[in-house]
């Protein structure tokens, strides 16, 4: 895809700091430089978004069960989605797990090797989270061996055994019904999930091991719903960094205390709670425990979990943006990217001021995402003389 070189006038960008009215050029897919004038008065121009953990995707490979579209087909269409909800850098978060269907091992590699295929035709910086269930030790090194096939550089730690109930022998709620998702009957899935509950005394060790070898091959690692204090102790000690998605403020708490950044759920903040009674997110932000917003499920979530913390005047425009932008580009070592500083990626977005619609969305220089007025100015300001 072709970058554009073009410089902005008449728009309020987002510096760290807060709004400006100079311009704003992009040159050779970075900001600075010069380019050909475009007119955006009434315009607002924003950081590209940073998405650490969305499973949106999942809708578009495959919209009902059993109706598995092509994968690669179905990634391209979630860039899409991604793009016009302003995302340019997005981690799609795809589970490895025993629970079968679309996260599946075999649901992973065939994902791995769409986006593989995707990310050669699409702007938008695609990525992978791959979330881990702990308890599967003896995929640990198939595992391994798909980090670095893919270069898959984050991972994080789930565990969706229902444990009290397996170990007290009381019933599964919706075991047909996440048999069936898994292909399996319903006496297979529950005997699964019973062999894989009789090694917990074995999951600790074989975790400390998995840890320092991806610490030692410089992969990014999260825990997942961190119940306790003492959950993000633990994992802390394994030396995964990231808390994601905090359950309580006593976790939260916990890793802002340590310095571990946290990443929250934006369908949580715009909700005002969590779907599942956790901790809400609105209220955590409020409290300093929030590093990160994450899409999760949804997508347009991200903006508007920032404007509804903008317009509640519980943070300034640049604070609230930083959180879905510079803050999680820095949790996961991406440097080049999350402020519209000279020499960074021209990842941006633009928006109507007034009614704060998305009508471009650029990627490393590269329109990902043109509608609306922005779409007509740029169009007719192409032929004009440059005013650079």
């Amino acid at each position: 895809m072709t970058t554009i070189d073009l410089t902005f006038h008449g728009a309020d960008w987002l510096a760290p700091d807060g709004l400006h009215d100079t311009p704003l050029s992009i040159s050779g897919g970075h900001i600075g430089g010069t380019g050909r004038a475009v007119d955006l008065s009434g315009k607002l121009i924003l950081p590209g978004i940073v998405d650490l953990h969305g499973d949106a995707f999942e809708h578009h490979i495959a919209p009902r069960r059993g109706a598995m579209t092509d994968a690669t087909a179905g990634i391209l269409a979630a860039e899409a989605d991604l793009a016009a909800n302003g995302i340019t850098t997005a981690v799609l978060a795809q589970f490895y797990s025993w629970e079968g269907g679309m996260r599946s091992p075999e649901a992973a590699r065939r994902m791995l090797s769409a986006t593989e295929a995707a990310q050669k035709l699409v702007g938008t910086d695609l990525r992978v989270q791959l979330r881990l269930e702990t308890h599967m030790l003896d995929d640990f090194p198939e595992v391994l061996d798909l980090l670095d096939r893919y270069d898959v550089r984050y991972v994080a730690f789930n565990d969706h055994l229902p444990h009290e109930r397996l170990a007290t022998g009381r019933s599964i709620p919706r075991l047909t019904g996440t048999a069936l998702k898994s292909g399996r009957s319903p006496e297979k899935h529950l005997a699964l999930m019973q062999a894989l509950h009789a090694r917990s005394h074995e999951v600790p060790a074989a975790l400390e091991a998995l840890c320092k070898t991806l610490t030692a091959r410089g992969v990014h690692m999260a825990s997942h719903d961190d119940a306790s204090a003492g959950d993000r102790a633990t994992w802390a000690a394994r030396g995964v960094s990231i808390s994601e998605f905090p359950e309580s403020f006593e976790a939260a708490e916990a890793a802002r205390d340590a310095g571990a950044p946290t990443i929250l759920g934006a369908p949580n903040l715009v909700r005002g709670a969590s779907h599942k009674g956790n901790a809400s997110a609105f209220e955590m932000v409020k409290r300093g425990l929030a590093t990160a917003l994450a899409s999760d499920y949804h997508y347009p979530s991200l903006r508007g979990a920032v404007w509804k913390l903008v317009d509640a005047g519980t943070l300034p425009l640049h604070e609230a943006w930083a959180l879905v932008s510079a803050n999680p580009a820095r949790m996961i070592g991406l440097s080049d990217r999350g402020s519209l500083a000279p020499g960074h990626r021209a990842d941006l977005i633009i928006l109507d001021a007034a009614t704060r619609r998305i009508e471009a969305t650029l990627s490393g220089g590269r329109i990902t995402c043109l509608t609306g007025d922005t779409a007509a100015r740029l169009i007719s300001f192409a032929s004009e003389p440059s005013l650079a």
